[in-house]
Formats: structure tokens, sequence, C-alpha cells
């Protein structure tokens, strides 16, 4: 699963795609996966594929909040959770220095705070 959600944030021209592993850490999942869109049209194509390929691979669908605005699109496919956003909203929420505990890289801050509507389950 985690290798079919990389390739598919690859093949989409995913920005800054990271990956957090989870075991040990959080009964969540095994994986964390955060990647950037350059626009909502992306971030939304991105999740749609993603959630395409979970659905053809399990037999399940995904679980996906975030979608009619996707600023931040939050797909839960069981063993592996991604995280998709648009540059600024990802900045804002660094969910990658919450997760990583030290262990990924900051993203660059650089760009204005979102809305209070760009939260998944806010849309």
């Amino acid at each position: 699963m985690h290798r079919l959600v990389l390739q598919s944030l690859d093949d989409d021209q995913a920005v800054d795609t990271i990956s957090i592993p989870l075991a040990g850490k959080s009964s969540i999942a095994d994986y964390m996966v955060i990647a950037s869109g350059r626009s909502t049209r992306q971030v939304a194509s991105m999740a749609a594929k993603i959630a395409e390929k979970i659905k053809a691979e399990t037999g399940r669908s995904a679980r996906i909040e975030g979608l009619p605005t996707a600023d931040w699109v939050l797909i839960d496919g069981g063993d592996v959770i991604v995280h998709l956003f648009r540059p600024e909203v990802r900045t804002f929420y660094n969910l990658e220095r919450m997760w990583s505990f030290g262990d990924a890289p900051a993203v660059p801050a650089d760009t204005a705070t979102p809305s209070a509507a760009s939260t998944p389950g806010n849309a």
C-alpha cells in the first residue's frame, strides 16, 4: 500500500513528498505520507487517483476529508495515511514537525496563513 501511494504521487508530479514511519510511534497507521500539489485542482486529482488505486488494490474505499476545497485533503488508506496540501497550507500546519519527532526536515515557511475553512472536516 505504501509503495502504491508513493508511486501514484510520483506519477502525478507531487511536490516535496515525504514518508514518516509511524510503526512504534502511533497505532493509527504504519506510514504517514505528506505531499503538496501546485493547485487545488492538482491536489484534488492526486487524491482521487490515490483513492481509486486503494479501492482497486484492497477492494475497500479509502475515507477522504477535505476534497471539496482541496486545500488539505486527508486520505485514510488503513495502513497509510496521506495528507495532500497546497504549499501555503502545508507550511502553516507543518505536520512533518509534529509527527516526525525530529526525524523530518521542516517545510520552508514563506507564504500566507490559510483560513480555518481549509482544515479537513471544516469544508
